[in-house]
């Protein structure tokens, strides 16, 4: 068993000697299917999330509201509870039942989806958006918490990968769906609920994606809560509980890596979500499609060219990681967001569909690679009792920077510029955030290759210097 020697004052003023046990359980096949339960999860809470964006005509004749407030509807109304919320859900991930965590969230976000039926304003349907971000706080510190507990640090970058495919499934599904199922109830007259009483056609969109997630939740039940390893050790062998001051030491004394790949994902993120949210007002009104036809073309080029970009972006960060180069996560990252802001500029600036869908694939691919790597980064430098807090700590980064600034930036630019002009929009959030996340990560390889040999006393190789 491994030592890992802690400078004087971070847990104890003692100074002892703490254990960290690097062995991990990757049980063949049922850690993938947990991998795969839990991208289920993720996929329900994209489409729950998703969905909003092939309804912002609609929303906008019923409600009356501008691209500025569609933008806070897609992005701020979400991200403040979820956002907020991840902090105190990732401490009780560190110490309660991630699973039981997992499942009540899925409930509550799915009931929430379906509120947003009965909205009958812009604040109504804000909240009931809050709603939806209160339940989906639950599942990422859990997730990640819980996957690293079944893979060896060896493979984490590709299951959290896998796991977060579940970003395109859910983005892809949302569109191919929710596009077929507007298309069939936009020319419906109003239709009679009981309890509900009449709604608008479109409004049933938010009932049909919501109503799943009472199977999903009881699907996560069939997960088992695994024996938590990695966990910090006194030298008698007891495991070391953490207070909220100890566990706030322990992230302060690797703040430059917690920093430059929260920050550096958080823009990256901004290109993500504002892609998802604009991308089908992009099609719906620079070409002239319906609904049905942009979701159905580019849901299918999200959910197959995102999942192949996020599985080749966690086999590529696993494969530098066996040839030990510490900052391959970050490396990843670099590399996927340069890919990304060249082919999505070019891609939103020559608005020809001939020449827009090949090459919005490659820029798709690239937006996806760095996900579930980044997600690994974190991970392999903490010990078990704080990897669901300090995941916490990324998503709350990633939902200020990414969730809440890419659609309001871009509603932002729609309504100074234009209301065709949402691709030029789309071009430039995605091209300067591009910059800032790919200077962000590159500026955090030394800082990183520091925590990880610290964690395991790794000996760099000469490709981890460069």
């Amino acid at each position: 068993m491994k030592t890992l020697q802690q400078p004087r004052d971070r847990f104890e003023p003692n100074n002892p000697q703490f254990e960290i046990s690097n062995s991990q359980s990757e049980q063949s096949g049922y850690a993938w299917y947990v991998v795969l339960v839990l991208m289920v999860c993720y996929t329900l809470s994209f489409i729950d999330r998703q969905i909003l964006s092939l309804l912002v005509g609609p929303i906008k004749q019923d409600l009356g509201v501008s691209d500025t407030r569609v933008g806070l509807l897609q992005g701020l109304a979400f991200a403040v509870f979820y956002t907020l919320l991840g902090l105190p859900m990732g401490r009780l991930a560190d110490r309660r039942s991630r699973r039981n965590l997992i499942a009540a969230g899925v409930f509550f976000w799915s009931l929430m989806t379906a509120l947003c039926s009965v909205a009958s304003s812009f604040w109504s349907l804000f909240s009931a958006r809050l709603g939806v971000g209160v339940g989906e706080a639950t599942l990422g510190p859990s997730a990640f918490s819980l996957i690293a507990d079944y893979f060896p640090r060896e493979r984490l970058a590709r299951a959290l990968s896998v796991y977060s495919a579940g970003i395109f499934i859910g983005s892809g599904l949302a569109l191919i769906v929710g596009g077929t199922v507007i298309s069939a109830v936009t020319n419906l007259p109003a239709v009679e609920i009981p309890i509900l009483g009449k709604m608008a056609s479109w409004r049933l969109t938010f009932l049909i994606v919501g109503i799943p997630g009472v199977l999903v939740g009881l699907l996560v039940y069939t997960i088992r809560e695994p024996v938590r390893l990695g966990l910090l050790r006194r030298a008698d062998g007891q495991i070391l509980r953490l207070n909220p001051r100890e566990a706030l030491a322990a992230m302060v004394s690797r703040w430059r890596s917690i920093v430059g790949v929260s920050t550096g994902l958080s823009a990256q993120a901004m290109c993500n979500y504002a892609v998802q949210a604009w991308a089908p007002t992009f099609f719906i009104r620079v070409f002239g499609w319906s609904p049905r036809r942009t979701g159905l073309i580019l849901g299918t080029m999200i959910l197959l060219t995102g999942c192949f970009g996020m599985y080749a972006g966690g086999a590529l960060c696993d494969k530098w990681r066996r040839e030990r180069i510490a900052e391959a996560p970050l490396k990843v990252g670099v590399i996927s967001t340069i890919g990304a802001g060249l082919f999505f500029g070019l891609a939103m600036s020559v608005q020809q569909p001939a020449w827009t869908l090949p090459v919005l694939m490659p820029a798709l691919f690239f937006l996806a690679m760095p996900v579930g790597s980044s997600y690994a980064a974190l991970q392999l430098i903490f010990p078990n009792q704080l990897r669901g807090q300090v995941s916490a700590l990324l998503i709350f980064t990633i939902n200020v920077g990414g969730l809440i600034m890419g659609p309001w930036l871009v509603g932002m630019l729609n309504d100074l510029l234009g209301p065709n002009m949402v691709g030029y929009s789309l071009a430039i959030t995605v091209g300067l955030a591009s910059v800032v996340s790919a200077s962000l990560f590159r500026s955090t390889y030394r800082p990183y290759r520091a925590h990880y040999a610290l964690m395991y006393e790794c000996k760099q190789g000469p490709s981890a210097a460069t």
